[in-house]
């Protein structure tokens, strides 16, 4: 049965069985937030086809900072623990759609049943990780046209879609940075017929030329799941 969900797919027959009664079919549209900082985390959230979420740090400049982003690849809230403990991230959708939730304590107990299902949570958890890892590295080394085509690639490859809904501003927030530095890269990006702007939304014309322009975190990152999780990472066009 294909869900949308990438992660869910790689669930044996049975372990799929045991948890998709408890699936709640849900539309979220952009900006939804899934939890904040300090909530209980009483469910995990499956994205499914184009829908994304980001896990954001809010700063006490009162800025924000995108950590991660989850797509059909992953799943948000309690991927580990055993229990409900609070959130330490803003978690909200980047890209609407529809998404699968499940109560925390149905997944903690379908892992303890199943041996595969909770080594395979264990192993998207260590993917995860090692997005975040990578963030970071990005982030210190990478500049800003290089950090920027990587973020526009992930969005791509996780959408499906060539028109991202997506303003300069949210882009500087998501990538750490004030909205001139956003500015004069999305301008250059334009001028050099990579993408299109319009109010609200970017639309990728030249993919290649993207990649081209991006560091290799993707990459890398793509490389990781492939090792641990094959077949999971969305496989860009």
């Amino acid at each position: 049965m294909d869900l949308g969900s990438n992660l869910l797919a790689a669930l044996r027959e049975q372990d799929l069985a045991r948890i998709e009664p408890h699936l709640q079919p849900l539309k979220l549209s952009a900006g939804d937030v899934i939890y904040d900082p300090g909530d209980e985390v009483r469910h995990a959230y499956f994205p499914l086809g184009s829908a994304m979420a980001s896990f954001l740090i809010p700063m006490k400049e009162g800025e924000t900072v995108e950590t991660a982003m989850v797509g059909r690849e992953g799943v948000v809230g309690g991927i580990v623990s055993n229990g409900l403990l609070p959130a330490y991230a803003k978690c909200s959708v980047m890209h609407g759609g529809d998404f699968l939730r499940l109560p925390s304590i149905v997944l903690d107990e379908a892992k303890r049943q199943s041996v595969h299902m909770g080594n395979l949570f264990a192993r998207y958890a260590d993917c995860l990780v090692a997005q975040i890892f990578q963030s970071v590295a990005c982030n210190a080394l990478h500049s800003i046209e290089q950090r920027a085509a990587k973020w526009l690639l992930f969005a791509l490859d996780r959408t499906g879609r060539d028109e991202l809904v997506l303003t300069q501003q949210q882009l500087g927030s998501l990538l750490g940075i004030g909205r001139s530095y956003v500015t004069r890269v999305v301008a250059r990006m334009k001028a050099s017929g990579v993408i299109e702007i319009g109010r609200g939304r970017v639309r990728i014309l030249d993919r290649h030329r993207l990649a081209y322009l991006s560091c290799d975190c993707n990459l890398l990152v793509a490389e990781h799941f492939d090792i641990v999780l094959r077949g999971v990472y969305p496989d860009g066009a």
